[in-house]
């Protein structure tokens, strides 16, 4: 269905425009689409009467497929006659449910003003439609600006929220590092305390462990480290001089630190910068020991200062330090008495006509230098010449003095004579009454007087070994006794050999030729080896020389656990 409309003033262009709502209100246009049409014509039409001319409106339902929605056409254009031939023309559609409902004739414009005033309430009945519509709207942006805002406001909140927990987590993570941070500090503290103090507590000179301080503390602790021991040079020695702070850590046995500013240490007393050096902060800490003050130790920081935790760390390691060396110094003063006490105990050799003697006595490497080995060699009433050498089990004041003891009785049990068998079967009993709980194995040879004779007898000791003037080494392995002391009845048998000038007889103990890895035989075959190497004329014109001899190849392989003694005997014959 198609309408025209041929418009040159305002009227006919209201007719148009009464015309086109009526027939867009017959095809069932909805309101807001047809009040949009109506509008927009209504806009066209004002444009169109400003240029002037005739107008065409025409409007065309179209044609809808069965059951289908149509479309309803508008199109302005202007007559050939007008000003505005040529332009192109004004369209518009809107969906037309119910084309069929247009009757011919129906949307025609009738003339009068009662038809124009019908048709200007209707027009305001579909604005106050809109206008209403229009509120409707207004009222949804609103409660949807209201909903935005308060989604907003909830973003905001949760952004504020967001970026607390992200500065809270910043906090924490840089919390958790700093944490991390002080506990490697203190973990790698304490490795080098602990490890520090192993090497420093692993040597018995101190000495020693005053050279390694620096070593252990130079460059990461310290860039300079000086240890002052009070009882190691003097002033008038030209020691050099001492800072005041570490005069003052001697006296008050309390750490100084000497720079010019405040150290805040914990536990360390503030003092002015040294006069000896007051560009460099200095930490004078005292060696403390169970009685007093043994030294100072100063130190000069790595960088400007130190930092609190390292230099309590350094007054632990002081600390550890004096303890070392008190132990050291106690060490070496008790070591040097029981040297002095063993070397005491040894009996000074005789020099019997025609018979050499030398003896070697050494201690173990390890403990101090006391142990229960001895020798002895001394003349009988009838000019026998009697040599002994025994070993007391353990190490220690006991076994020296339980040594002394057996050295003793035996010289008294000798002045009465006596065979070495007889002699060591007394020994035994009065070991064993003694001290039940000690043991001892001896080997004793008596040269006779005729200077041809050799008499020997073991108790639970390494046999003799005997080399003959011809160069032949021969061990003395006749059946020995049991050891001294044992719970047990036994007498000792004497065993006899002949004997011819240029022989050389070694007594020993087992620290000499025993090793744990290899046992006690080879080290014996290795002494029988050692000795039987030598020619007469040294073993006739040296002697210790010749014990030395022997032991230094036996003794280089290892470190001695054991005491060590030897005693040499060579027949030369009588003068």
């Amino acid at each position: 269905m198609t309408r025209t409309w041929q418009i040159t003033d305002v009227t006919d262009a209201a007719r148009a425009r009464i015309g086109a709502t009526r027939l867009a209100a017959a095809c069932g246009v909805p309101t807001l689409e047809r009040t949009r049409l109506v509008a927009a014509l209504g806009a066209r039409l004002r444009q169109c009467l400003a240029k002037g001319g005739v107008w065409r409106l025409v409007l065309d339902t179209g044609t809808a497929p069965p059951g289908g929605q149509g479309t309803l056409h508008a199109v302005l254009t202007p007559t050939p006659e007008a000003s505005a031939a040529g332009e192109p023309p004004w369209r518009m559609s809107v969906a037309c449910p119910d084309p069929a409902a247009v009757v011919p004739g129906g949307g025609a414009a009738a003339d009068g003003p009662a038809a124009l005033a019908h048709a200007l309430l209707g027009a305001d009945e579909d604005t106050a439609l809109v206008l209403e519509r229009l509120a409707e709207q207004e009222g949804l942006v609103g409660f949807h600006r209201e909903e935005l805002h308060q989604t907003n406001q909830g973003v905001v909140a949760l952004h504020a929220e967001l970026d607390a927990a992200g500065r809270a987590q910043r906090e924490a993570f840089a919390a958790e590092r700093a944490a991390r941070t002080e506990a490697e500090n203190a973990r790698r503290r304490l490795t080098f305390l602990a490890d520090a103090s192993a090497v420093l507590t692993a040597s018995l000179d101190h000495h020693e462990i005053v050279r390694r301080l620096p070593e252990l503390l130079v460059p990461e602790y310290a860039s300079r480290v000086d240890v002052w021991l009070f009882d190691v040079g003097d002033e008038r020695d030209g020691s050099p001089a001492h800072a005041a702070a570490a005069v003052l850590a001697a006296r008050t046995g309390r750490p100084q630190y000497a720079a010019g500013l405040p150290g805040g240490l914990p536990g360390v007393d503030d003092q002015p910068p040294s006069a000896l050096s007051p560009d460099r902060p200095l930490l004078c800490v005292p060696l403390l020991t169970r009685r007093a003050a043994m030294g100072v130790l100063t130190l000069s920081p790595p960088g400007e200062r130190w930092d609190p935790d390292d230099a309590v760390m350094l007054i632990e390691l002081t600390r550890r330090t004096g303890i070392a060396i008190d132990h050291a110094q106690r060490y070496q003063h008790n070591r040097d008495i029981a040297e002095t006490l063993q070397r005491a105990l040894l009996t000074e050799l005789p020099a019997p006509p025609g018979l050499g003697l030398a003896a070697r006595y050494l201690p173990a490497t390890h403990g101090l230098n006391i142990g229960g080995d001895w020798y002895d060699a001394f003349r009988q009433p009838d000019g026998g010449v009697v040599v002994v050498v025994g070993d007391v089990t353990g190490h220690g004041l006991r076994a020296a003095v339980m040594m002394s003891q057996l050295r003793t009785a035996l010289r008294a049990y000798a002045v009465d004579g006596g065979s070495p068998g007889r002699l060591l079967t007394r020994l035994h009993t009065f070991l064993h009454h003694l001290q039940p709980d000690l043991f001892a194995t001896a080997v004793m040879a008596r040269f006779h007087p005729d200077g041809r004779t050799l008499t020997w007898a073991a108790a639970g000791h390494p046999p003799p070994v005997l080399r003959m003037p011809d160069g032949e080494v021969r061990l003395l392995d006749a059946k020995p006794g049991a050891m001294l002391g044992i719970p047990l009845n036994q007498e000792i048998t004497d065993h006899t050999v002949r004997l011819a000038p240029g022989a050389t007889l070694a007594l020993y103990t087992d620290g000499l030729v025993e090793r744990r890895a290899r046992g006690i035989d080879p080290g014996i075959e290795r002494l029988a080896g050692v000795l039987g190497s030598f020619d007469a004329e040294r073993l006739a014109s040296d002697l210790e020389g010749s014990a030395d001899g022997i032991l230094e190849p036996l003794l280089s392989d290892s470190e001695r656990d054991d005491d060590v003694c030897l005693l040499l005997c060579h027949l030369r014959g009588r003068d």
